[in-house]
């Protein structure tokens, strides 16, 4: 029974990833996927673009192979939270991306470029939100951590 629960499973995701990839969406992916600089419009990852089941996949690589990314410009959107880190004593800000059935949210850190202050400039947590800039890592107590150097962040309706 394991096995054809294993099959029946397998054979439904990858029709889920297919769906995903199909018809509108998979335009959608193509042209979110190229681009020159943000001051164009274009984006060389446009989350905004892409499907929920592609949205999930481009974060995993963005995740599991991030120096793929560096230097590319990224948007997304998602609900906002921040957090403090006792050890550095900062407020670290993200982005969550949601996947479809909410089930792997992912937070992307984001440094907001500028003289912004916290909580003063920020929106209040949950509140969805755009942002793009550039994919970039830092160096901090010890470990590398990859971030999204924001040039534009919008409040979304």
């Amino acid at each position: 029974m394991k096995k054809y629960l294993s099959a029946f499973l397998a054979l439904c995701l990858l029709c889920l990833l297919a769906a995903g990839c199909s018809g509108k969406d998979a335009a959608h992916a193509d042209a979110g996927t190229r681009g020159s600089s943000p001051s164009s419009g274009d984006f060389d990852v446009d989350l905004t673009a892409l499907s929920s089941t592609m949205v999930y996949a481009e974060v995993y690589n963005m995740l599991t192979k991030p120096d793929n990314y560096i230097g590319k410009t990224v948007r997304m959107s998602g609900p906002y939270y921040a957090s403090y880190f006792d050890e550095t004593g900062l407020y670290y800000h993200y982005v969550v991306i949601e996947d479809a059935s909410e089930c792997c949210q992912q937070g992307l850190e984001f440094i907001w470029d500028g003289d912004h202050t916290y909580p003063e400039d920020y929106p209040k947590e949950k509140t969805k939100i755009e942002v793009s800039g550039v994919f970039g890592k830092y160096d901090e107590l010890g470990k590398t951590y990859y971030y999204l150097a924001v040039d534009d962040l919008s409040v979304m309706n």
